[in-house]
Protein backbone atom coordinates (compact mmCIF):
# COMPACT_ATOMS: atom_id res chain seq x y z
CA UNK A 1 0.00 0.00 0.00
CA UNK A 2 1.51 3.89 -1.24
CA UNK A 3 2.26 6.39 1.52
CA UNK A 4 -1.01 8.49 2.38
CA UNK A 5 0.74 11.54 0.33
CA UNK A 6 1.22 9.71 -2.43
CA UNK A 7 -2.06 8.09 -2.46
CA UNK A 8 -3.62 11.43 -1.74
CA UNK A 9 -1.92 12.98 -5.24
CA UNK A 10 -2.99 9.48 -6.73
CA UNK A 11 -6.76 10.05 -5.99
CA UNK A 12 -6.24 14.62 -6.44
CA UNK A 13 -5.54 13.68 -9.93
CA UNK A 14 -8.17 11.19 -10.72
CA UNK A 15 -10.80 13.76 -9.62
CA UNK A 16 -8.86 16.44 -11.16
CA UNK A 17 -9.65 15.04 -14.57
CA UNK A 18 -13.35 14.30 -14.68
CA UNK A 19 -16.41 17.11 -13.24
CA UNK A 20 -18.25 13.68 -13.22
CA UNK A 21 -17.91 10.74 -10.30
CA UNK A 22 -14.86 8.59 -10.69
CA UNK A 23 -15.15 5.07 -9.82
CA UNK A 24 -12.66 3.05 -12.65
CA UNK A 25 -8.78 3.10 -12.73
CA UNK A 26 -7.58 0.85 -15.01
CA UNK A 27 -10.83 -0.94 -15.07
CA UNK A 28 -11.49 -1.55 -11.69
CA UNK A 29 -12.59 0.50 -8.89
CA UNK A 30 -10.34 3.51 -7.82
CA UNK A 31 -7.36 2.50 -6.30
CA UNK A 32 -7.92 -1.54 -6.52
CA UNK A 33 -4.43 -1.37 -7.27
CA UNK A 34 -3.56 -0.52 -3.42
CA UNK A 35 -5.58 -2.54 -1.97
CA UNK A 36 -4.50 -6.32 -0.93
CA UNK A 37 -5.87 -9.70 -1.98
CA UNK A 38 -4.03 -11.31 1.13
CA UNK A 39 -5.63 -11.54 4.54
CA UNK A 40 -2.02 -11.52 6.10
CA UNK A 41 -1.37 -7.69 5.18
CA UNK A 42 -4.36 -6.48 7.23
CA UNK A 43 -3.68 -6.14 10.91
CA UNK A 44 -4.04 -9.35 13.06
CA UNK A 45 -3.99 -9.39 16.87
CA UNK A 46 -3.77 -12.80 18.81
CA UNK A 47 -4.19 -14.80 16.27
CA UNK A 48 -7.76 -12.17 14.93
CA UNK A 49 -7.91 -10.58 11.44
CA UNK A 50 -7.97 -7.05 12.79
CA UNK A 51 -8.83 -4.71 10.15
CA UNK A 52 -9.18 -0.65 10.37
CA UNK A 53 -12.74 0.03 8.30
CA UNK A 54 -11.89 3.35 8.65
CA UNK A 55 -9.09 3.72 6.68
CA UNK A 56 -10.32 3.47 2.22
CA UNK A 57 -7.84 1.08 1.49
CA UNK A 58 -8.32 -1.40 4.12
CA UNK A 59 -12.38 -1.41 3.91
CA UNK A 60 -12.10 -1.67 0.27
CA UNK A 61 -9.51 -4.43 0.71
CA UNK A 62 -12.46 -6.02 2.40
CA UNK A 63 -14.36 -6.02 -0.97
CA UNK A 64 -11.23 -7.39 -2.88
CA UNK A 65 -11.23 -10.41 -0.46
CA UNK A 66 -15.18 -11.34 -0.60
CA UNK A 67 -15.39 -11.13 -4.30
CA UNK A 68 -12.20 -13.61 -4.56
CA UNK A 69 -13.29 -15.76 -1.61
CA UNK A 70 -17.23 -16.21 -3.69
CA UNK A 71 -16.47 -16.02 -7.16
CA UNK A 72 -16.06 -19.65 -7.59
CA UNK A 73 -19.59 -19.97 -6.54
CA UNK A 74 -20.81 -17.44 -8.80
CA UNK A 75 -20.50 -19.33 -12.25
CA UNK A 76 -24.18 -18.64 -12.58
CA UNK A 77 -23.78 -15.00 -12.87
CA UNK A 78 -21.91 -15.46 -16.22
CA UNK A 79 -18.39 -16.16 -17.72
CA UNK A 80 -16.72 -12.91 -16.88
CA UNK A 81 -14.36 -12.45 -13.92
CA UNK A 82 -16.57 -8.85 -13.17
CA UNK A 83 -20.20 -11.02 -13.13
CA UNK A 84 -20.70 -10.95 -9.45
CA UNK A 85 -23.46 -8.40 -7.75
CA UNK A 86 -20.40 -7.98 -4.79
CA UNK A 87 -18.73 -5.81 -7.72
CA UNK A 88 -21.22 -2.86 -7.26
CA UNK A 89 -20.41 -2.18 -3.69
CA UNK A 90 -16.63 -1.10 -3.76
CA UNK A 91 -17.08 0.91 -7.00
CA UNK A 92 -19.74 3.00 -4.73
CA UNK A 93 -17.15 2.99 -2.15
CA UNK A 94 -15.02 4.31 -4.71
CA UNK A 95 -17.59 6.93 -6.01
CA UNK A 96 -18.19 8.14 -1.90
CA UNK A 97 -14.27 9.05 -1.72
CA UNK A 98 -14.07 10.73 -5.02
CA UNK A 99 -16.83 12.66 -4.31
CA UNK A 100 -15.94 14.09 -0.93
CA UNK A 101 -18.36 12.25 0.72
CA UNK A 102 -16.61 10.01 3.25
CA UNK A 103 -15.00 12.70 4.90
CA UNK A 104 -15.81 14.77 7.93
CA UNK A 105 -19.05 16.95 7.27
CA UNK A 106 -18.51 18.38 10.45
CA UNK A 107 -15.10 20.53 10.41
CA UNK A 108 -13.69 19.43 13.49
CA UNK A 109 -11.27 17.02 11.68
CA UNK A 110 -9.37 17.12 8.16
CA UNK A 111 -10.50 13.07 7.97
CA UNK A 112 -11.01 12.14 4.75
CA UNK A 113 -10.53 15.83 3.35
CA UNK A 114 -8.10 16.55 0.56
CA UNK A 115 -6.60 19.01 3.68
CA UNK A 116 -5.79 16.13 5.19
CA UNK A 117 -5.61 12.47 4.88
CA UNK A 118 -7.27 11.47 2.39
CA UNK A 119 -7.25 7.91 3.25
CA UNK A 120 -9.31 8.14 6.32
CA UNK A 121 -12.93 7.60 6.47
CA UNK A 122 -14.58 9.86 8.91
CA UNK A 123 -17.25 7.83 11.53
CA UNK A 124 -19.24 11.47 11.17
CA UNK A 125 -19.96 11.03 7.90
CA UNK A 126 -23.35 9.34 7.18
CA UNK A 127 -22.11 8.35 3.69
CA UNK A 128 -19.49 6.41 5.90
CA UNK A 129 -21.75 5.09 7.97
CA UNK A 130 -24.80 4.11 5.91
CA UNK A 131 -21.47 1.88 4.03
CA UNK A 132 -20.33 0.30 6.85
CA UNK A 133 -23.65 -1.76 7.07
CA UNK A 134 -23.11 -2.55 3.45
CA UNK A 135 -19.44 -3.64 4.17
CA UNK A 136 -18.82 -4.53 7.77
CA UNK A 137 -21.78 -6.83 7.53
CA UNK A 138 -21.49 -8.86 4.62
CA UNK A 139 -17.53 -9.28 5.08
CA UNK A 140 -18.46 -10.34 8.79
CA UNK A 141 -21.08 -12.94 8.05
CA UNK A 142 -18.63 -14.22 4.77
CA UNK A 143 -15.77 -14.90 7.62
CA UNK A 144 -18.41 -16.62 9.56
CA UNK A 145 -20.02 -19.04 7.06
CA UNK A 146 -16.34 -19.87 6.14
CA UNK A 147 -15.37 -18.34 3.05
CA UNK A 148 -12.39 -16.72 4.42
CA UNK A 149 -10.89 -19.77 5.29
CA UNK A 150 -11.38 -22.55 8.48
CA UNK A 151 -12.12 -21.14 12.20
CA UNK A 152 -11.30 -17.17 10.49
CA UNK A 153 -12.03 -15.19 13.27
CA UNK A 154 -12.78 -11.33 12.76
CA UNK A 155 -12.88 -8.43 14.77
CA UNK A 156 -13.30 -5.11 13.39
CA UNK A 157 -11.19 -1.65 14.81
CA UNK A 158 -13.64 0.65 16.23
CA UNK A 159 -13.05 4.40 15.67
CA UNK A 160 -11.85 6.65 17.81
CA UNK A 161 -14.48 8.48 20.07
CA UNK A 162 -16.99 6.68 18.15
CA UNK A 163 -17.94 3.49 19.90
CA UNK A 164 -21.47 3.32 18.46
CA UNK A 165 -20.10 1.05 15.34
CA UNK A 166 -20.33 -3.08 15.82
CA UNK A 167 -17.33 -4.78 15.30
CA UNK A 168 -17.99 -8.73 15.43
CA UNK A 169 -20.37 -11.30 13.58
CA UNK A 170 -21.65 -12.03 17.23
CA UNK A 171 -21.66 -7.76 17.92
CA UNK A 172 -23.82 -7.23 14.95
CA UNK A 173 -26.13 -9.85 15.00
CA UNK A 174 -27.22 -8.61 18.39
CA UNK A 175 -27.76 -5.69 17.04
CA UNK A 176 -29.04 -6.05 13.73
CA UNK A 177 -29.94 -9.70 13.94
CA UNK A 178 -32.30 -9.32 10.49
CA UNK A 179 -29.52 -8.20 8.20
CA UNK A 180 -27.14 -9.98 9.89
CA UNK A 181 -29.45 -13.52 9.04
CA UNK A 182 -30.43 -12.47 5.58
CA UNK A 183 -26.36 -12.27 5.06
CA UNK A 184 -25.85 -15.56 6.34
CA UNK A 185 -28.53 -16.87 4.31
CA UNK A 186 -27.08 -15.15 1.09
CA UNK A 187 -23.54 -16.78 1.92
CA UNK A 188 -25.26 -20.29 2.76
CA UNK A 189 -26.92 -19.95 -0.27
CA UNK A 190 -24.31 -19.03 -2.24
CA UNK A 191 -22.92 -22.10 -1.10
CA UNK A 192 -25.86 -24.64 -1.55
CA UNK A 193 -26.34 -23.06 -5.35
CA UNK A 194 -23.02 -25.10 -6.49
CA UNK A 195 -25.53 -28.64 -5.92
CA UNK A 196 -28.63 -26.83 -7.27
CA UNK A 197 -30.14 -28.49 -10.29
CA UNK A 198 -31.75 -25.05 -11.92
CA UNK A 199 -31.05 -23.99 -14.77
CA UNK A 200 -28.65 -20.77 -14.51
CA UNK A 201 -30.97 -17.75 -15.03
CA UNK A 202 -33.45 -19.34 -12.13
CA UNK A 203 -30.50 -19.63 -9.93
CA UNK A 204 -28.88 -16.52 -10.48
CA UNK A 205 -32.25 -14.85 -10.03
CA UNK A 206 -32.43 -16.75 -6.96
CA UNK A 207 -29.10 -15.86 -5.88
CA UNK A 208 -29.13 -12.23 -6.75
CA UNK A 209 -32.56 -12.11 -4.61
CA UNK A 210 -30.89 -13.26 -1.36
CA UNK A 211 -27.82 -10.54 -1.88
CA UNK A 212 -30.49 -8.24 -2.27
CA UNK A 213 -32.43 -9.42 0.40
CA UNK A 214 -29.32 -8.86 2.65
CA UNK A 215 -28.00 -5.71 1.10
CA UNK A 216 -32.05 -3.76 1.64
CA UNK A 217 -31.58 -4.88 5.42
CA UNK A 218 -28.57 -3.10 5.44
CA UNK A 219 -30.02 -0.23 4.81
CA UNK A 220 -32.60 -0.45 6.96
CA UNK A 221 -29.95 -0.96 9.73
CA UNK A 222 -28.70 2.32 8.88
CA UNK A 223 -31.40 4.32 10.33
CA UNK A 224 -28.67 4.22 13.04
CA UNK A 225 -26.76 6.77 11.27
CA UNK A 226 -29.69 8.89 10.98
CA UNK A 227 -28.46 11.28 13.78
CA UNK A 228 -25.43 12.29 11.11
CA UNK A 229 -27.60 13.44 8.54
CA UNK A 230 -27.44 17.03 10.84
CA UNK A 231 -24.37 17.74 9.12
CA UNK A 232 -25.83 18.14 5.24
CA UNK A 233 -27.15 20.69 2.98
CA UNK A 234 -31.52 19.70 2.99
CA UNK A 235 -30.39 19.38 -0.53
CA UNK A 236 -27.74 16.66 0.01
CA UNK A 237 -30.32 15.08 2.58
CA UNK A 238 -32.77 15.04 -0.02
CA UNK A 239 -30.05 13.19 -2.15
CA UNK A 240 -29.70 10.87 -0.29
CA UNK A 241 -33.15 9.69 0.80
CA UNK A 242 -33.70 9.13 -3.03
CA UNK A 243 -31.28 7.08 -3.68
CA UNK A 244 -31.90 4.95 -0.96
CA UNK A 245 -35.39 5.37 -2.38
CA UNK A 246 -34.66 4.19 -5.84
CA UNK A 247 -32.79 1.08 -4.15
CA UNK A 248 -35.88 -0.52 -3.80
CA UNK A 249 -36.77 -0.42 -7.04
CA UNK A 250 -32.67 -1.96 -8.21
CA UNK A 251 -33.71 -4.44 -5.65
CA UNK A 252 -37.16 -5.73 -6.33
CA UNK A 253 -35.69 -6.64 -9.96
CA UNK A 254 -32.96 -8.11 -8.40
CA UNK A 255 -30.26 -6.43 -10.59
CA UNK A 256 -27.35 -7.28 -11.10
CA UNK A 257 -24.53 -5.03 -10.07
CA UNK A 258 -21.67 -6.77 -12.09
CA UNK A 259 -18.93 -4.25 -12.69
CA UNK A 260 -20.05 -3.24 -16.46
CA UNK A 261 -23.46 -2.38 -15.12
CA UNK A 262 -23.02 -1.11 -11.94
CA UNK A 263 -20.35 1.73 -13.52
CA UNK A 264 -23.31 2.64 -16.17
CA UNK A 265 -25.38 3.36 -12.43
CA UNK A 266 -22.33 5.20 -10.89
CA UNK A 267 -20.88 7.29 -13.40
CA UNK A 268 -23.39 9.73 -13.51
CA UNK A 269 -23.55 9.97 -9.75
CA UNK A 270 -23.13 13.70 -8.26
CA UNK A 271 -19.03 14.58 -8.30
CA UNK A 272 -19.82 16.18 -4.89
CA UNK A 273 -21.18 16.80 -2.07
CA UNK A 274 -24.68 18.91 -2.73
CA UNK A 275 -24.99 22.51 -1.48
CA UNK A 276 -27.79 24.96 -0.31
CA UNK A 277 -29.54 26.42 -3.86
CA UNK A 278 -28.00 22.88 -5.58
CA UNK A 279 -31.62 22.23 -7.66
CA UNK A 280 -31.29 20.15 -10.79
CA UNK A 281 -31.37 20.03 -13.76
CA UNK A 282 -29.69 23.40 -13.00
CA UNK A 283 -26.59 22.94 -11.36
CA UNK A 284 -23.95 24.93 -13.01
CA UNK A 285 -20.95 22.64 -12.21
CA UNK A 286 -22.51 19.53 -12.46
CA UNK A 287 -22.71 17.31 -15.93
CA UNK A 288 -25.87 16.78 -18.03
CA UNK A 289 -25.47 13.34 -16.75
CA UNK A 290 -25.59 14.40 -13.53
CA UNK A 291 -28.63 16.96 -12.95
CA UNK A 292 -30.01 14.16 -14.98
CA UNK A 293 -29.96 11.43 -12.79
CA UNK A 294 -30.82 14.21 -9.69
CA UNK A 295 -33.64 14.99 -11.69
CA UNK A 296 -34.87 11.03 -12.32
CA UNK A 297 -34.34 10.38 -8.54
CA UNK A 298 -36.51 13.27 -6.76
CA UNK A 299 -38.73 12.45 -9.87
CA UNK A 300 -39.38 8.79 -8.34
CA UNK A 301 -39.40 9.85 -5.02
CA UNK A 302 -41.66 12.81 -5.35
CA UNK A 303 -44.78 10.43 -7.83
CA UNK A 304 -44.45 7.96 -5.22
CA UNK A 305 -45.06 10.31 -2.27
CA UNK A 306 -48.02 12.05 -4.22
CA UNK A 307 -49.58 8.90 -5.17
CA UNK A 308 -49.70 7.59 -1.43
CA UNK A 309 -46.68 4.84 -2.36
CA UNK A 310 -48.61 3.44 -5.60
CA UNK A 311 -45.23 4.03 -8.11
CA UNK A 312 -43.42 1.76 -5.68
CA UNK A 313 -45.99 -0.88 -4.96
CA UNK A 314 -46.59 -1.42 -9.17
CA UNK A 315 -43.12 -1.78 -9.56
CA UNK A 316 -42.65 -4.16 -6.50
CA UNK A 317 -45.85 -6.43 -8.08
CA UNK A 318 -44.67 -5.94 -11.44
CA UNK A 319 -41.18 -8.22 -10.46
CA UNK A 320 -43.24 -10.94 -9.79
CA UNK A 321 -41.28 -13.26 -11.99
CA UNK A 322 -37.84 -14.23 -13.80
CA UNK A 323 -39.01 -12.49 -16.96
CA UNK A 324 -40.30 -9.76 -15.58
CA UNK A 325 -37.35 -8.49 -13.66
CA UNK A 326 -35.00 -9.18 -16.54
CA UNK A 327 -37.36 -6.43 -18.08
CA UNK A 328 -37.56 -4.70 -15.14
CA UNK A 329 -33.54 -3.89 -14.81
CA UNK A 330 -33.58 -2.90 -18.83
CA UNK A 331 -36.24 0.09 -18.13
CA UNK A 332 -34.45 1.22 -14.98
CA UNK A 333 -31.78 1.78 -17.37
CA UNK A 334 -33.52 3.55 -20.09
CA UNK A 335 -35.19 5.46 -17.38
CA UNK A 336 -31.68 6.17 -15.39
CA UNK A 337 -29.71 6.84 -18.64
CA UNK A 338 -31.48 7.93 -21.62
CA UNK A 339 -32.80 11.43 -20.77
CA UNK A 340 -34.98 11.36 -24.12
CA UNK A 341 -36.84 8.34 -22.29
CA UNK A 342 -40.41 9.79 -21.53
CA UNK A 343 -41.63 9.19 -17.65
CA UNK A 344 -45.08 8.78 -19.23
CA UNK A 345 -43.67 5.75 -20.92
CA UNK A 346 -42.50 4.41 -17.43
CA UNK A 347 -45.67 4.77 -15.78
CA UNK A 348 -47.27 2.97 -18.52
CA UNK A 349 -45.22 0.15 -19.36
CA UNK A 350 -45.10 -0.66 -15.15
CA UNK A 351 -49.29 -0.23 -15.47
CA UNK A 352 -49.06 -2.86 -17.68
CA UNK A 353 -46.43 -5.05 -16.82
CA UNK A 354 -48.03 -5.23 -12.78
CA UNK A 355 -51.68 -6.43 -14.44
CA UNK A 356 -49.95 -9.16 -16.55
CA UNK A 357 -48.65 -11.49 -13.21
Amino acid sequence: MLRPALLGFTLACAVALSSSAVVLENDRPILWAHTTGQMTDLPIQDGVLNPDPWHFLQRMSLYRLMIAATDPFMGSMGTNATDSPIWGLPLQLGWLLTSGRLGDPTGATTCGLQTGDTMCISPQSWWACLNHYASILPFLSAAQQGFLGDGVQVQMQAPAGAEDYCTSHADCSTRYPDAMKKWDAFFQGLKASTDSPLPDNEKKDALLGLYWDALMASYLASAACNTKQSHYSSEEMSFASSWLSSAEYVSAAHFQSNLEKAVMFLNPMPGRVLKDGDVAPNIADLSAEENHTLRIFSWKKNINFVLGGTLESLWKNAMCSVTTREKGGELLEQLMLNPTFPTSTFMTIISSMSTSC
